[in-house]
């Protein structure tokens, strides 16, 4: 599990007026809940780029006024037109206290169907999990090693290997299909055809 160190400064007023005059100094307003305390800090672009920027997950161990916590990105809000952070939430890590969290997928394994001129295309690149801290885990993965052509995987495929992981996902959707390509397909047919005279 990657862990992006952040600092962060603490805010002390919390209007409007007050959050405004964080952004115009270059800095993004957050907010730390979960656990028993509420923590408003503002950071540095340069700080959360780990966090926010990047298709995997990581965990932050957020520094304010000197004392550290363990968070996950809950939250971000994007500035409709400049497309700027505007707003960060954080959600403390308690052990023992179960979260909800969405970690990338990754496949595994070559399939049969891709390498007969299918086209592997994926539906889900997340899945909604709920864990503890003590069992995150930063990725989940799924065998393909299996599928034909025309075929599905879906989450109820998703093998969960660690304790104290449930996938939130319906069952029922598709994670990933091998397409046939149309040249295949009509190869296929007219072969059928000629086979049928």
């Amino acid at each position: 599990m990657e862990i992006v160190a952040v600092n962060g400064q603490k805010r002390v007023g919390l209007g409007k007026k007050e959050t405004k005059a964080v952004r115009n100094e270059g800095l993004i307003p957050c907010v730390l809940y979960g656990g028993d305390e509420v923590v408003h800090f503002s950071t540095t672009l340069n700080d959360i780029r780990g966090v926010v920027y990047t298709p995997d997950f990581k965990i932050a161990e957020l520094t304010v006024e000197g004392k550290a916590y363990r968070a996950i990105l809950k939250d971000v809000q994007w500035h409709p037109v400049t497309d700027s952070i505007v707003h960060i939430d954080f959600l403390r890590l308690v052990e023992g206290n179960a979260i909800k969290v969405e970690v990338p997928l990754r496949f595994t394994g070559v399939s049969p169907g891709v390498r007969a001129g299918g086209k592997l295309q994926q539906k889900l690149r997340r899945v909604l999990i709920k864990t503890t801290p003590e069992h995150l885990i930063s990725e989940m993965s799924v065998d393909i090693s299996k599928l034909e052509l025309g075929q599905s995987i879906r989450v109820r495929d998703i093998v969960v290997e660690e304790p104290g992981i449930e996938i939130m996902n319906s069952p029922g959707v598709p994670v990933a299909t091998i397409e046939i390509p149309r040249a295949l397909r009509s190869a296929t047919a007219a072969a059928e055809k000629a086979a049928g005279k």
